[in-house]
């Protein structure tokens, strides 16, 4: 069989690598090309673009990158029609995505979905697009299966990706040993994981960086994304000198460490999975204004995938103007001292496990995906 693979940032390069690396062994035919990242081109995908030159965020920077765009666009277009796949798929990345989606299906190409668009959160109106263009959903949250039975549309679920890659970490080192590797203090480690993109390094390392270092009996460890250069984490850590700075050692961090203050997104869950307390940051320009917007627009509670599949607030989430440096200091004043709220954030952790059910999701997905394929053909 032939795939095409679109996926447009860091966090669906790893996941989809992981899906990629499940049909090369499972379809010993596999031809596979795509938009990624070195994830999925070492896994065994021939990558066409990067999805450094895809991932823009928000409204100002779509704005002043639609030549880019647009640029993408016929590229993939082009490519697509030139390689004439058995399947397209598409992993989450929905702006460009669905209207992905819609090109292939009006081609007669086949379209698959892997890690739904986040639709339950905003934009529900995403449904008829879906329901049009995409032949099957393969969904990687529990509650997602009864949200899109509600709107008459039949996914399937195959578990969770995050919990692959966590459980096929190394044995956690000792505390001594990793310090000791990475040139660290004896301190009990604060992590400060600011996400992958360069918008929100730049939002929220240095409110995470003012706020966790008053609590000068921790260190301050940093985790770089592969993807952003060691020079704009040296504009904002000239001001920190006793803060270490790590690349590619996002989950060895937090299994080190006390507490982690972090971006929205993936790591939350990966940080849930770990059993490390967090905080939870999302912001962008606009600050009060967005979120009571946003108050308005968002059909959900939580941001978090620790809440969201818990289905309440098991972790803070300091979002728009809450993001604050005050703020910030006194969660990780909670997380650092106060045994009863210590406690119950890791018994929350454990119902988490219980939810998440079994590893897999990567070997269940490209399973079905070969099974539905083979019943096309």
């Amino acid at each position: 069989m032939k795939y095409y693979f679109i996926a447009g940032e860091a966090s669906g390069d790893l996941h989809a690598s992981n899906l990629v690396a499940e049909i090369v062994k499972q379809d010993v035919d596999a031809q596979l090309r795509g938009f990624g990242g070195e994830r999925m081109e070492s896994a065994g995908m021939h990558l066409t673009r990067h999805y450094r030159a895809m991932a823009f965020m928000g409204f100002l920077p779509v704005l002043m990158n639609l030549r880019t765009i647009q640029k993408n666009f016929k590229t993939c277009e082009e490519d697509l029609l030139n390689f004439q796949p058995d399947v397209l798929v598409l992993v989450d990345y929905p702006g460009f995505n669905l209207r992905m989606a819609e090109f292939a299906k009006k081609h007669g190409i086949r379209v698959f979905y892997y890690i739904s668009p986040k639709i339950w959160i905003w934009k529900k109106h995403r449904i008829k697009k879906i329901k049009a263009f995409v032949d099957e959903m393969f969904t990687i949250l529990p509650f997602e299966t009864n949200f899109y039975k509600e709107l008459g549309y039949e996914v399937n679920y195959v578990g969770n990706p995050v919990l692959d890659e966590v459980t096929s970490m190394p044995p956690k080192v000792d505390f001594e040993t990793f310090v000791e590797e990475n040139k660290l203090t004896g301190k009990p480690i604060i992590g400060l994981l600011p996400g992958s993109r360069l918008q929100e390094i730049k939002s929220l390392l240095p409110r995470m960086l003012e706020a966790a270092s008053s609590f000068t009996n921790c260190q301050l460890v940093v985790s770089a994304a592969p993807n952003i250069d060691q020079a704009i984490y040296d504009g904002f850590l000239k001001q920190y000198p006793e803060v270490s700075l790590l690349y590619n050692q996002s989950y060895e961090i937090m299994q080190q460490a006390r507490v982690a203050v972090l971006a929205s997104g993936t790591v939350s869950l990966e940080a849930g999975i770990l059993h490390c307390p967090q905080v939870v940051l999302y912001r962008m320009d606009g600050g009060a204004l967005f979120y009571w917007i946003g108050q308005h627009i968002v059909k959900i509670t939580w941001v978090s995938l620790v809440n969201l599949i818990l289905r309440r607030m098991a972790v803070k989430e300091l979002l728009q103007h809450q993001c604050s440096v005050k703020n910030i200091r006194e969660e990780l004043e909670r997380l650092l001292t106060d045994e009863n709220h210590q406690r119950e954030v890791q018994q929350s952790y454990d119902e988490l496990s219980q939810q998440l059910g079994e590893p897999g999701a990567s070997k269940r997905a490209a399973s079905m995906m070969i099974k539905k394929l083979n019943e096309f053909s």
